[in-house]
Formats: C-alpha cells, structure tokens, sequence
C-alpha cells in the first residue's frame, strides 16, 4: 500500500496530508507540538494561525479570492474549515482563530488514513517525504536541509504578527463600526485620528525602542507583513496611504473622512478579542502599550497579546523545485507551504492541496492534472519553480502571475472578475478528474 510522511500539521501540511488521506494514501502527519513549540506557537493545534486571523478578500475580483473559490471548489479541507468558523469582516474570509484549528485538527485526527506522529522532525525520513515544517523549521531538521540543498540555497526574511485588545476595553465612543465604502457589513471597528493626534502618533512609533531580533534589518522585511514601525520610517504620509488609510470610511460624527484611521477586526467568533489591522510590530511591549495608547479609542487598551517577530526561512525554489513542488534533485522529497516561497495562508493551503493531488496520481500511476498557468492554483506552482526568476522572493498570488485576456476589458475589476471566470471555467472542466477517488 502506498504510504507518505507528511512533517508538519501547519496549513499545508494538514491540507496535503488530508488530500491523500482522502485518495487512499496512508499517511503518516509527523508534528513536533505540543512536545515541541516555535516561539510564534501558542496551541497544541494544527493549522495554527499565528498572525493574522484573516485569510484575506472573499472577492473574485482579487486574486487570493480567486485561490479561495478554486480550492473550495475542489474540497480543500483548510477552505471548508475557514467557511465553517469564519467571523464577520466586510468582504474578507477571516476566521476565529481557535475554533477553526481545533476543527482542522479534529478532521485530521480522526481520518481513518492519517496517523498523526507527535515528535520533533530531526533527520530526512526514507521514501516518499512532504516537507511542509514551515517558516520556522526547527534548528536540527534545517541543518539537514542545508546539508541537502548545498550553502546559498535557502533565504529568510522577518516576519511578524499584531496586537490583540478586548473588546470591552475600546473606547467605542470614540470609534465607530463600518466597512470601507459601506461594503458589505460594517463588521471593522474605526478608531479615528485627527491631524494633531496622527502626527504625534506618527512621530513617536518612528522613535520606539525595537525589541531585539538577531540580524534584523529593515531591508529583510517581507513587503506584505511590513512591521508598522518600519512602514512608518518610510515618510509621514506612508501609513495614511497604507493600514491607516481614512478614505470610505466618514466618521458619522462629522459626515467626512477622518485624517487617518486605525482598524480593528474580529479575531474571534464571540466578538471579545479584536486585533489592530496592519499593526505587524517588533516593538518591546511596554512600547506597543505606550505608542498604540496615543490612538484615542485605545487609550485604556487591555492587550491580549503583543505585537512579536520571528525569523522566516524559505528556498530558493526556482532553483531547487518543479511545478509540483518536488525536490528536482531527489523528487521523492517535495515540498509545501511558506518554505517554497508561496507567501499567506491561502497561498500556502494551496501549495499543500496540488502537493497532495499530484502525489497521490503518481503514486497511483496516473498522469499528472498540470494545473494550467491560467489557474491561480497552477500559476503560483509555475512561478514558485520557474528558473528565469532571478532574485526569488516570497510571493502572494496575484493576477500579474496569470497570463492575460486575448482581449481587452474596460476598468481593473471587470478585467480581474474575467480572469477569474476564465479560470473557474478551467477548475470546473479538472473537476471530475481531481477530485477522483
């Protein structure tokens, strides 16, 4: 009988070893916790969110909709557990970050193909391998892959996470609910600055004391999860055009838009705990408390948790890997999740699903499904292995990665909704074959 070792119960690698599990496949789901935690790991639970609890835009009109709507399609087990404890947030998919682990952890632990091994990874298990320990692959198990790919062939980047506050502790009289633009339902808490209260803020996170990170730069920083601070350093203005961005969102006290706003989105299904939208922050706590206080709706803030920073590593994938993510040098070894460079929750669910399909077929001798470039699930695998990327960055999905229309459509959104339809089309003509038992 055909048997993978799956090490790590993160988002890809819960989703790669469920879409086996689901086509037959014994697997063995190798997790070092709760023996074993990451200094972003809080919960004895797999698929743990340790950033934010938003799994970004819903829209079809954005590409990581378009991923969202392609792997539902096709029974992503990450995807349903996200519909089924997703909370209220305008036209975003974001979930409450506990009920949906434990009910991906319930679903891996009781399929009758899965036996989950708890432990820490130290050595390069025999036969057929996926390697999805994640951004934070611990010490041993990253010396072997280093001894594996050869020095120069992995990277890293500084990641980093937000605060949490009650809800109870925001100053609702000086904040309001909406949704940019009235989209959807006002589900985000609005804390609004004026020019007098922005500039001062503005002008003390550019001068708070950073917690130490060993070899932190600002130019290591990953450009989507940009610790606030950073952004900041970049102009006065930055934030306003960025996390901070007052525009569709009138305060209903005055009509108009406010200089500058800080949202807040639910980060839990009960509506308790809120967490400070683009707040990502390596700043020592006393810091965050004094800094993010000036926000007026904040000023008797209970924080829940801390902004933290942590180390990011991935491989120089276009070197390494091919379309499947498979070691092209050994491809018994294949890899999944933010390690190859796929960048986001969603991304990384996706690299774990076309693992699992892919590896399943040719375990089972069949041909490959090749997802095509016009498939945001195919094109994130052909940019992640394409050698004529030069400097190799980790990358969200976006439409610039998906080849054009044959013809020309007026305005953005319309032109993104047509790629989308084109590639559902696509998804829906794969079906029958992908999700074949």
């Amino acid at each position: 009988m055909n048997h993978v070792t799956v090490i790590g119960a993160g988002l890809a690698g819960s989703e790669c070893a469920w879409q086996l599990a689901q086509r037959g496949i014994q697997v063995t789901l190798c997790e070092m916790k709760p023996e074993k935690k990451t200094p972003a790991h809080t919960t004895e639970y797999f698929a743990e969110l340790c950033c934010s609890n938003s799994l970004r835009s819903d829209q079809l009109e954005n590409a990581v909709g378009l991923l969202k709507e392609e792997l539902r399609r096709l029974d992503s087990l990450i995807i349903r557990c996200a519909d089924a404890t997703r909370v209220p947030a305008g036209g975003a998919l974001a979930v409450d970050r506990h009920g949906f682990a434990r009910m991906v952890t319930e679903e891996i632990r009781s399929h009758p193909n899965i036996t989950v091994v708890e432990g820490e990874v130290t050595e390069i298990p025999e036969g057929e391998v996926v390697i999805a320990s994640g951004p934070l692959t611990s010490d041993a198990l990253a010396e072997k892959l280093l001894a594996l790919f050869g020095e120069g062939n992995t990277l890293n980047f500084f990641d980093a996470a937000a605060p949490l506050v009650s809800f109870e502790s925001v100053d609702m009289d000086s904040a309001y609910f909406a949704s940019r633009y009235d989209k959807g339902t006002p589900d985000y808490i609005n804390c609004p600055l004026s020019e007098e209260e922005y500039k001062a803020f503005w002008q003390e996170l550019t001068t708070a004391q950073e917690a130490e990170v060993h070899g932190f730069e600002d130019k290591q920083v990953f450009e989507g999860c940009m610790p606030v601070e950073v952004m900041a350093r970049r102009g006065e203005d930055t934030l306003r055009f960025g996390p901070l961005k007052p525009k569709g969102l009138p305060d209903p006290k005055t009509g108009r838009d406010p200089y500058a706003v800080v949202q807040l989105r639910k980060d839990n299904a009960d509506g308790s705990i809120y967490n400070l939208v683009g707040f990502q922050t390596h700043l020592k706590w006393p810091e965050q408390k004094r800094v993010f206080t000036m926000i007026p709706a904040l000023h008797d803030a209970q924080f829940l948790r801390y902004g933290v920073m942590h180390r990011n590593t991935y491989l120089d994938s276009p070197r390494l890997l091919d379309r499947y993510y498979r070691l092209k040098t050994q491809p018994r070894i294949t890899f999944a999740g933010q390690m190859t460079g796929v960048e986001g929750y969603v991304e990384s669910c996706a690299s774990g699903f076309l693992v699992g399909v892919e590896l399943a077929r040719r375990l089972e001798g069949k041909v490959p499904i090749d997802f095509p470039q016009e498939t945001a699930i195919g094109a994130l695998g052909l940019y992640v292995s394409n050698p004529s990327v030069g400097v190799f960055q980790p990358m969200n999905i976006n439409f610039g990665i998906i080849p054009p229309l044959d013809h020309r459509v007026k305005g953005k959104r319309n032109k993104n909704a047509e790629l989308s339809q084109r590639s559902l089309a696509m998804i829906e003509t794969l079906r029958e074959e992908v999700m074949a038992r």
